[in-house]
């Protein structure tokens, strides 16, 4: 995503254009996109406009033009979504910014902010296993993952989100008897916000719960690979009642519609979920800019250390989770598992067959577990990362090869016999790979676990708390899990150390992402 400078051209529709612009929306049309699922484990029907989502309207891009959304379990094309261009991203600024001035931000009471949240949640529950199906189709993800998992927490997510929606407040401060002095959280106005394509739909509740509900207005860009469930998204948006212009999408590509947003001069705030490249150059861009301010969720490396008193059992099963949910493409990944000496030939083998027991298969399909990578792009990261392993001396233990004849599917893979310097050991791969590494002692593992550019999670596992919690506390990550692991909640802060990001998700901290404090200092009668 290459900086744009957005001096080259005019960053904002001004003045009597505004209006002009916005209502001209109304006669660009757009295709619909319709869908059968017929499958093992869910039947139904989809059906939705496919444009850009702008002040309240689906419209077709500046261009024209269209992008291809495939089906990575088949490598096929699902359909063309509208792309965006920055002069959209222009546009759907300018909406947004009329929205904040007159019927959202501090126009609106956070009772009634409260009131559509709730609401959007309610639609969201109706058509839960439609967007579940939606994240299953252009993801990969499997259906049953996304009913428990993905949807479920969506829904939560916004209906936490709704219950902080009217209890936004600063405090008072005492100075003296003759001046009254307050703070006011007030919503920082229009935010950009740039989600991922492994968890589409979750990471859009992350970004637009707090958003919205501290009174912001959004334009939002989904990832170009994964933008289904958000586009049907914003019509349970309209249908929920928020005022047009509240919240915008615009499907497009990192380089052009995220440059803009990034860059953006009337855009006071981004939040990016992604890579931790993708997260420098826009930090660069927001401050080469505006120094809008920014929130960044970035990429990880998470340890998983496995003591010799662990419950071996739960630790295997657990590790599994950690490592092979989503496909291996989550942040939080728990990558690098440590064993102590004194089980790890139990654990290897235990831990082999269980990852032998997971299908890899079809994501309707009722027992699948892991489905495909989400691209073939991504595809073909993940099987360089696994051949670099094997140039760098590592043993490919288990997997390491394509799962299949179609789509783009990776067998789960054990590395071991590595060393510290290793990219396996030392990279995001993003994908179902692992790698299991012998230590000796606290002190050992310590090191090993804490040499490493990220530090967004860890897992510690042993019967004894008191080391169990010891460890936690030694390890430099944002999230520690003591004899568990991926365990994510709408009310628990998520976010990381170093290089894995800056500011936290979900939780009371998220909203304070998106407020800015005022001080006011009242004279009471003071005559200088």
């Amino acid at each position: 995503m290459p900086y744009s400078d957005t001096n080259s051209r005019n960053p904002f529709i001004s003045g009597t254009k505004i209006e002009a612009v916005l209502t001209s929306l109304s006669h660009k049309m757009t295709s619909t996109f319709t869908y059968e699922f017929n499958t093992p484990i869910y039947k139904g029907k989809t059906s939705f406009d496919t444009g850009l989502y702008i002040n309240g309207k689906f419209v077709e891009g500046s261009d024209k033009s269209t992008i291809d959304v495939i089906n990575p379990a088949t490598g096929k094309l699902i359909t063309k979504v509208a792309e965006a261009t920055p002069k959209d991203v222009d546009i759907a600024v300018a909406a947004a910014h009329k929205a904040f001035e007159t019927t959202w931000g501090l126009n609106m009471g956070g009772a009634e902010r409260s009131k559509l949240l709730a609401k959007l949640a309610q639609l969201m529950e109706e058509h839960q296993q439609e967007l579940a199906a939606l994240e299953a189709l252009d993801n990969g993800k499997t259906f049953t993952w996304a009913m428990d998992v993905d949807t479920t927490f969506a829904i939560d997510t916004i209906r936490y989100y709704a219950g902080w929606a009217d209890k936004i407040h600063g405090q008072v401060q005492e100075t003296d008897e003759k001046k009254l002095s307050y703070t006011r959280h007030e919503p920082i106005g229009v935010v950009g916000q740039i989600i991922p394509w492994n968890f589409p739909l979750l990471m859009m509740s992350w970004k637009l719960g707090p958003a919205l509900a501290t009174g912001n207005c959004i334009v939002m860009k989904p990832s170009e690979f994964t933008p289904l469930t958000a586009i049907r998204m914003c019509e349970l948006i309209h249908q929920a009642g928020f005022p047009p212009g509240t919240f915008n999408l615009l499907t497009g590509y990192g380089n052009t519609v995220g440059a803009a947003i990034s860059s953006h001069m009337k855009i006071e705030k981004v939040a990016f979920t992604g890579s931790t490249l993708v997260g420098r150059k826009i930090m660069e861009a927001a401050a080469k800019s505006n120094l809008k301010d920014i929130t960044l969720e970035l990429g990880g490396k998470s340890p998983n250390i496995i003591f010799n008193d662990a419950d071996l059992d739960q630790a295997v099963n657990w590790a599994a989770h950690g490592i092979y949910w989503n496909h291996g493409q989550a942040c939080c990944a728990g990558s690098r598992i440590f064993v102590q000496s004194g089980i790890y030939d139990q654990f290897l083998a235990k831990f082999t067959e269980k990852t032998r027991s997971l299908k890899v298969g079809d994501p309707f399909d009722v027992d699948s577990y892991q489905g495909p990578q989400v691209s073939k792009l991504q595809y073909d990261r993940i099987m360089d990362y696994i051949q670099s392993g094997k140039d760098q001396g590592a043993t490919v233990h288990l997997g390491g090869d394509r799962n299949g004849t179609e789509g783009f599917y990776i067998n789960p893979t054990i590395f071991t016999d590595t060393t510290p310097d290793m990219k396996i050991v030392q990279e995001e791969i993003f994908g179902p790979v692992g790698v299991v590494i012998k230590f000796e002692d606290e002190e050992d593992v310590i090191r090993q676990a804490n040499d490493t550019v990220f530090g967004l999670a860890a897992a510690v596992f042993s019967q004894n708390i008191t080391r169990a919690l010891t460890t936690a506390h030694r390890l430099k990550a944002g999230t520690a899990w003591v004899n568990c692991v991926n365990q994510l909640h709408s009310n628990v802060p998520f976010g990381g150390f170093k290089q894995s990001g800056i500011g936290r998700e979900l939780g009371e901290y998220a909203l304070h992402n998106y407020t800015a404090v005022k001080s006011v200092q009242v004279n009471l009668g003071h005559i200088m």
